[in-house]
């Protein structure tokens, strides 16, 4: 990410942080930000390969959510995953996303165009 997106309204990266080390744990980004009508955007997120499966997203991710919602004025925030990826399907799950579609073919992924299924979470404020 470009510190240009972040300024252009395009693109948000939020870190978290070890207090003690100060070594980045996790990173929950938000991009293709679309104003107008729509104010949307997509959730990314990804730890540290050491701190996976210990529920850590489930705290990091809703402060990252309400600040979008917010600060950004977000309406809509998309997340989608693969079918093989239970872990997220069942994070997305818990924070409160709801399934909305089934994309074939959808991301190019390690050689392969894989199909995702499409989630969301509406800003209960809007």
């Amino acid at each position: 990410m470009a510190e240009g997106d972040f300024h252009a309204d395009k693109h948000v990266r939020l870190g978290v942080f070890c207090h003690t080390s100060q070594r980045m744990l996790a990173s929950i980004d938000f991009s293709d930000i679309i104003r107008g009508p729509v104010q949307s955007c997509f959730v990314g997120y990804s730890i540290d390969a050491q701190r996976q499966g210990q529920g850590l997203m489930q705290e990091f991710i809703p402060p990252c959510i309400a600040y979008m919602f917010n600060q950004f004025n977000i309406h809509r925030i998309m997340a989608t995953y693969t079918n093989k990826n239970h872990r997220s399907a069942a994070l997305l799950d818990r924070l409160g996303f709801e399934k909305e579609g089934y994309a074939k073919s959808y991301l190019h992924m390690n050689g392969v165009w894989e199909d995702h299924v499409l989630s969301a979470m509406v800003n209960p404020h809007h």
